[in-house]
């Protein structure tokens, strides 16, 4: 097993690691009954990026294209 191949391989179980913690912080999706009158349309609801929640999904999306990077990478039977 070459060097790069080793690295990469610690890189992806680093960020599977990390990718299925950045999962489980977040929180859930489902709205309730608040969604049938718009009760959750509020100031905070319309800046969710600016928010920790909103930070949560730009790292998540990044961790699993990194995920696919290196799963692909990995495949590849480059090294």
């Amino acid at each position: 097993m070459s060097t790069l191949r080793l690295v990469l391989t610690i890189l992806y179980i680093i960020d599977c690691v990390f990718l299925l913690i950045v999962v489980l912080m977040q929180e859930g999706k489902s709205q309730g009954l608040g969604a049938i009158g718009g009760g959750n349309e509020s100031y905070w609801s319309k800046n969710k990026a600016r928010s920790k929640e909103g930070k949560l999904v730009m790292v998540t999306t990044i961790s699993a294209v990194l995920f696919m990077v290196f799963s692909v990478v990995l495949n590849l039977n480059l090294f």
